[in-house]
């Protein structure tokens, strides 16, 4: 995908898990919402549909909605049709990490403000299913995308633990990030659902633990709160089913990379009222 305009900084937007219809929403009314337009645009969509998995339907719709790369993670499999059209998108990556073989594609490349910027997806495997390590996995993709030509490489680390979160990114961040040339932009933690307040640029990397979800309020991290309760209450098998609640929220993080580094991070914690169509920034 090439984006027309050239200039040296890239305003990059990544968003958490969206999570069911009011995920959905709150994101495409956020992203029409923005007075000045991000260069580019990431998000999770593992949970886009039903907060399990995502059907076609609703990849085609979230594709209109100005968003350029989307990341997944293990719950991208969940619908099945992913398995008839993930081979033909352009901007779907699944984890890299998984056996080869598996259908899609771990990592891809945009051409942003005529600049190469690669986006790679990683599952963690701590508390995780199991899945190739991603401590070879991914440094043999950086090392081809380098060869490549890449400028930035942004990475999504769908993980549960945040001491493998950061220890990961500060052993990328040390192997390939220097004072002259940061490779990696940025490193974006995802799965929990839970936004994490300790946003930060270090060695030219911007970094926050979990980007946080879009979503209904009114849940248990996107869910409804009674099955949710009934199914932690009794540990009894329950369905969980997707809130529907039409106070969503949009969380992740707005970066701003130049040449060599990145030089910014802010944290998106914004609420929007699905039956309004109105934004009200938090934070």
């Amino acid at each position: 995908m090439t984006m027309s305009n050239k200039k040296d900084t890239i305003k990059l937007i990544f968003l958490g898990d969206i999570t069911g219809r009011q995920g959905r929403n709150a994101v495409k009314s956020y992203i029409a919402s923005l007075t000045e337009k991000p260069d580019f645009v990431v998000a999770n969509i593992e949970n886009a549909s039903h907060g399990f998995g995502l059907t076609k339907k609703n990849y085609e719709d979230l594709s209109s909605s100005g968003i350029d790369c989307f990341t997944s993670g293990n719950h991208i499999w969940d619908k099945k049709d992913i398995y008839e059209y993930i081979d033909e998108t352009t901007n779907l990556i699944r984890p890299i990490n998984y056996p080869e073989g598996t259908k899609g594609i771990g990592s891809r490349i945009f051409e942003v403000n005529g600049q190469k910027l690669a986006v790679i997806n990683v599952l963690g495997r701590v508390f995780m299913p199991p899945i190739d390590s991603p401590w070879q996995v991914v440094p043999e993709e950086i090392d081809r995308l380098k060869e490549l030509g890449v400028e930035h490489i942004i990475i999504d680390f769908h993980a549960e633990a945040t001491a493998e979160k950061i220890c990961f990114s500060k052993y990328l961040a040390q192997k390939y990030n220097n004072k002259e040339n940061s490779l990696i932009k940025g490193f974006f933690g995802t799965h929990t659902h839970v936004q994490t307040a300790d946003e930060q640029i270090y060695d030219g990397m911007a970094y926050i633990t979990d980007a946080g979800f879009c979503g209904s309020v009114d849940s248990v991290i996107g869910m409804e709160f009674e099955t949710s309760l009934r199914r932690l209450s009794t540990s009894l098998p329950e369905r969980y089913e997707i809130s529907e609640s039409p106070l969503a929220q949009v969380n992740g993080v707005e970066i701003f990379i130049d040449k060599t580094e990145s030089t910014q991070i802010k944290r998106i914690n914004v609420k929007i009222n699905n039956n309004e169509s109105g934004v009200n920034s938090e934070g």
